[in-house]
């Protein structure tokens, strides 16, 4: 396991000693819980960066009109 040494404004610090304790873990885990967050994101864009590089474009959006569709009859997105 690696250290890593952070330097950031006491501002943010404090803001993120908050977060931390209102989730009720330690600043390191939450910050180690963005960067998992973070790179699995990044991950799952380039996944779809690639699939879309060998796809079909018009079956990729209409994937994408759909899901769109679903969040907004689920009222998870808005118009």
């Amino acid at each position: 396991m690696a250290t890593l040494i952070i330097r950031m404004p006491d501002d943010m610090h404090a803001r993120l000693r908050g977060l931390a304790r209102a989730h009720g873990v330690s600043v390191n885990k939450l910050i180690g819980e963005i960067a998992t967050a973070t790179l699995s994101a990044h991950d799952a864009e380039l996944r779809f960066q690639r699939l879309a590089a060998r796809g079909n474009t018009k079956r990729a959006l209409a994937i994408l009109d759909r899901l769109d569709a679903r969040l907004r009859t689920r009222g998870l997105k808005k118009r």
